[in-house]
């Protein structure tokens, strides 16, 4: 059904987006086409989606719908009523938990980012 559709693609994309940046960053040599400031802005985003993928699967161990919220949003672009359909909740709640979920992981992002 929808819900089923929905949560499976959004869970799918974001497993292909992490896949692919774990494999260009695994690679030895960079292309030799492509310009080095290019591979500076890749590897800066890489590191972003890698972080915001660790910060995700922390919060769906303590906060599991919240993260299904944000993947459902981040990435397939679901809106909050599709989300709140999806996940068989009222668009306000939707609201709520993509307002603290994004608090939650600005948070763990910062946290991850700071040296320790």
């Amino acid at each position: 059904d929808r819900t089923h559709f929905f949560g499976l693609a959004a869970s799918m994309m974001r497993r292909v987006l992490i896949d692919h940046v774990r494999a260009r960053r695994a690679q030895k040599r960079s292309p030799p086409d492509v310009p080095a400031s290019e591979i500076d802005e890749f590897a800066v985003r890489d590191v972003e989606l890698l972080d915001l993928d660790r910060a995700l699967s922390a919060l769906a161990l303590t906060h599991p719908r919240q993260a299904r919220v944000v993947e459902m949003r981040y990435f397939a672009d679901l809106d909050l009523e599709e989300v709140a359909l999806c996940l068989d909740v009222s668009t306000p709640t939707v609201k709520r938990d993509w307002k603290f979920a994004r608090a939650w992981l600005n948070a763990e992002l910062r946290d991850l980012r700071s040296p320790t």
